[in-house]
């Protein structure tokens, strides 16, 4: 049976994943009477959760005969690098664009790696059943695109569908027959797609996705570039630059068979199939036969851009709701992260207890930070930082392009707030419905934490959309947060009368009964400057009877952060603690003597 390789890649929200549910129905993969989920490749609790793809997978169809094996690929920026390695095994791509939405920077991100490496895009216009549907602007603008990332010619002769992924129809024209289903998408791949190009000689493969089964171990899978692998043939694998990193055997081999996996005797050049056997190897070494010495060239990852510092718990509460505390824990969970993350690197610090974790952006670190409270771990995080380069005399800065779609009587705010974040606007057009696109050039440094801001300025309405540009000379120093915090200095549970009694200066964020210690941030400020306030402090008992509306104490509702907004609010000088049943936001340094002394523009974990 003959094979064809493709990715489809596009912006976050675009609707892959959903293309590939329709695609998997209408392929016969499950029967008539079978009950599917919604988005079932999105297989994750915090996928299902969040509602995008974090992960890479790899699913397979039959149609007219022939093997068709389907990536489906995040869409976030922050998880690019699962699209980069991921584009090494295939052949074509189909590039998604939202019917009204255009291309967006994620489109460009990936679409500008797929056509670097010279693979041929088929574009489908998805959504065009949207009222604000704009199918042949979006194509024009989709052509721009890919002549500003340099396609050549036959690259910019693109094959176009339109359709909806959701309804389950595509068409060669916007008001076209909806009758075959998805049948002219899987017809344009079987003749646009070519077959898998493969190489001489013996088994060779590049390792592009690494998981843990509890069954088989480590399993690996990537796209056969050479020869053929047998159940228990003796292979090894050499890493990048030619060394030996372990000799082993097949213990078995999978192959997709659309959302499932199973075992098959042997595998050929062309084909994606996951490997077990190995222990050691991990993404992007290269999986040979014993004769081979030479390893498969790899694509390079972009590089990360912001980094966090995880520290062991060292609060009064800590090993209370959690039980995995120690340093050793955390350290080994990190690094067993990192080797099948290659987008996420892990560094050890002068300090036993802290580790420096870098990534593309606060979401993926965020997701690899509620990943592990989920597992029963407890550790404390510092506010991101971006990572900066030195060239010469020179600091530069990552520097993003960010894209804001807005109602056009909130983008004055938006403008002005993007301005005080050493942002430099580039472009601003109406994008139809009374709505303007605002495109700004902004250091990454400008942008944590500013989503919840966009958020409040918009009343909700803005969409705000990123990717890294480039690296850029230091913009100079920016404003922080405004407000101070108010700061426990007892240890104990917080009492709902203490807390009434300190609703004049400032917000609570936490509630009575929680559990509070020295050093801990219970509530935002009115003022700049720190407040240690006692919210352990209960009405004094006297022998006079209370009359009842004494007794009955109305609270301001408690301020809740999510993890990312928690992460992005705190100082240099304050950590977020982090267990299975609680996010608490403290001090770096508990003790208030410790605090002053240090002052609040140290860092401890800063890098060297």
């Amino acid at each position: 049976m003959q094979i064809r390789n493709i990715a489809i890649i596009a912006h976050v929200d675009h609707g892959k994943t959903t293309l590939v549910d329709e695609l998997l129905k209408q392929s016969g993969v499950f029967r008539d009477n079978q009950r599917v989920s919604e988005r079932v490749m999105d297989s994750n609790d915090l996928e299902k959760e969040r509602g995008i793809t974090i992960l890479a997978k790899v699913t397979s169809i039959v149609w007219n005969n022939m093997r068709i094996n389907i990536v489906d690929t995040p869409g976030h920026a922050d998880f690019g690098g699962e699209v980069e390695r991921i584009l090494c095994m295939v052949e074509s791509v189909v590039v998604l664009v939202d019917a009204a939405e255009g291309p967006m920077p994620q489109t460009k991100f990936v679409v500008g790696k797929a056509l670097k490496i010279g693979l041929r895009p088929i574009v489908v216009v998805n959504k065009v059943d949207r009222s604000d549907a704009r199918a042949d602007e979006v194509i024009n603008e989709v052509f721009d695109l890919f002549s500003a990332l340099d396609a050549t010619d036959a690259q910019l002769d693109f094959p176009i569908l339109y359709g909806s992924g959701r309804v389950g129809w595509m068409s060669d024209s916007p008001n076209g027959s909806r009758d075959q289903g998805l049948a002219p998408l899987l017809d344009r791949i079987v003749e646009h797609v070519p077959p898998p190009i493969v190489g001489d000689g013996e088994f060779k493969m590049i390792g592009t996705i690494l998981e843990k089964n509890p069954f088989l171990g480590r399993v690996i899978t990537g796209r056969i570039h050479s020869g053929t692998v047998r159940s228990n043939q003796n292979i090894k694998a050499l890493s990048p630059d030619g060394a030996l990193v372990e000799v082993g055997r097949v213990s078995k081999i999978l192959a997709f068979r659309g959302i499932d996996r199973q075992p098959i005797d042997e595998a050929h050049a062309g084909d994606i199939v996951s490997v077990a056997g190995l222990v050691k190897a991990t993404v992007a070494d290269t999986f040979c036969d014993s004769s081979v010495d030479e390893p498969l060239k790899a694509q390079p990852i972009d590089p990360p851009t912001v980094t966090m510092t995880f520290v062991v718990s060292d609060s009064p509460l800590a090993g209370t709701e959690g039980d995995k505390v120690t340093s050793r824990m955390i350290r080994d969970r990190l690094f067993k992260e990192a080797e099948g993350n290659i987008a996420l690197r892990v560094e050890e610090s002068s300090s036993k207890d802290a580790f420096f974790v870098s990534g593309r952006g606060e979401l993926q670190l965020a997701v690899l930070i509620e990943t592990m409270r989920r597992e029963g771990f407890e550790l404390a995080v510092s506010r991101p930082r971006v990572v900066m380069k030195k060239e010469g005399d020179d600091i530069l800065e990552p520097v993003e392009e960010v894209v804001i779609d807005v109602d056009e009587e909130y983008s004055g705010a938006v403008v002005q707030r993007m301005t005080l974040h050493k942002s430099e606007m580039i472009e601003l057009r109406p994008s139809g419905l009374n709505r303007v696109r605002l495109v700004f050039l902004s250091p990454t440094r400008g942008l944590i934490g500013y989503q919840s801001q966009l958020m409040t300025d918009t009343r909700g309405t803005a969409i705000m959309n990123r990717l890294f540009h480039s690296y850029q000379p230091h913009k100079g120093e920016m404003g922080g947060r405004n407000n101070g915090v108010l700061l426990s200095n007892e240890e104990g549970k917080a009492v709902a009368y203490a807390l009434f009694n300190l609703e004049d200066r400032g917000s609570m964020i936490v509630e009575p009964g929680d559990k509070v210690y020295q050093g801990m941030i219970v509530g935002i400020h009115t003022r700049e400057n720190d407040l240690d306030v006692n919210v352990l402090k209960g009405k004094k008992l006297t022998n006079m009877r209370a009359s009842g509306k004494d007794e009955a104490i109305k609270l301001v509702p408690a301020v809740k952060m999510s993890l990312e907004q928690a992460l992005s609010w705190i100082e240099n000088d304050e950590l977020v603690e982090v267990t299975p049943k609680s996010i608490r936001l403290r001090k770096m340094y508990l003790d208030p003597n410790e605090r002053k002394r240090r002052g609040k523009s140290v860092n401890l974990y800063e890098f060297n």
